[in-house]
């Protein structure tokens, strides 16, 4: 479980940092073209919480396994 919260701990900013531009982008895309398709629910924020959740999970493994 401690290794589980050190990677979670490592990943974290990946994860956010992905989310936040993801959200950015989908936002602008949306506001541009006026349609949700390719967005899950149809939501800027669901979608983007997928990114920022995806990529934290890559990252985490990507760390244990090259530890």
């Amino acid at each position: 479980m401690e290794t589980l919260h050190a990677l979670m701990q490592q990943s974290a900013g990946v994860g956010a940092g992905i989310a936040l531009g993801s959200a950015v982008g989908f936002g602008v895309r949306k506001k541009r073209l006026g349609s949700t398709d390719g967005l899950i629910a149809g939501s800027v924020f669901v979608t983007s919480a997928v990114c920022g959740i995806v990529a934290m999970g890559v990252m985490m493994l990507i760390t244990y396994v090259s530890a």
